[in-house]
């Protein structure tokens, strides 16, 4: 396992749009998900012990976000025939079990992924309603193994982030890398 840090923000990079499927079979496309505000696009799978971590917070984060009329959807790039943790009946189970009320969309091609440049899980791109990078970095301030008590005062750095591009259009300029496994290539 290849332990990978997120390049740094390239403020104002256009995301291309795309159409995924989710591990139902359900079509999304991301323009359409872009909503009044802005969009976070996740890339995450079901195997990386780092997401693993992070998926409740995960689910609280951005079930907040989308109250707050900011829209996310997640993308699993990873080979899931080499990976088989990350098949879509696996993704189906990861989502229930982690409360994600987000579409959780297969890259079968892995197009997507290669497309946003995306390196590790997670790997996390905040847009703004232009579909402009304002956001790279990680979710939290939580390190791997944080007590309960550590992260009940973290710093929720991906959520505030989403929430001054929802309000300004513009992420912070100060943004710390994600950290995570490689994605899985074919």
């Amino acid at each position: 396992m290849a332990l990978l840090d997120t390049p740094l923000c390239d403020f104002g990079w256009q995301a291309p749009d795309f159409t995924l499927s989710d591990a139902h079979g359900k079509i999304h496309t991301m323009s359409e998900h872009m909503g009044e505000n802005c969009l976070l696009i996740a890339f995450i799978c079901n195997h990386c012990p780092y997401v693993k971590t992070i998926a409740h917070r995960l689910a609280t984060d951005t079930d907040e976000l989308i109250a707050n009329g900011i829209n996310v959807l997640a993308v699993m790039s990873n080979d899931y025939r080499d990976y088989a943790e990350d098949s879509p009946e696996n993704m189906i189970k990861f989502a229930a079990q982690h409360g994600f009320n987000f579409p959780y969309l297969v890259d079968e091609t892995q197009e997507v992924g290669k497309a946003y440049g995306a390196i590790c899980t997670p790997d996390f791109f905040g847009l703004n309603k232009k579909g402009e990078l304002q956001y790279r970095g990680r979710l939290d301030n939580g390190a791997m193994g944080s007590s309960p008590s550590e992260l009940a005062n973290r710093d929720r750095e991906l959520f505030n982030a989403m929430m001054q591009v929802g309000k300004t259009g513009e992420g912070p300029r100060q943004q710390n890398a994600s950290m995570g496994c490689s994605i899985k290539w074919s």
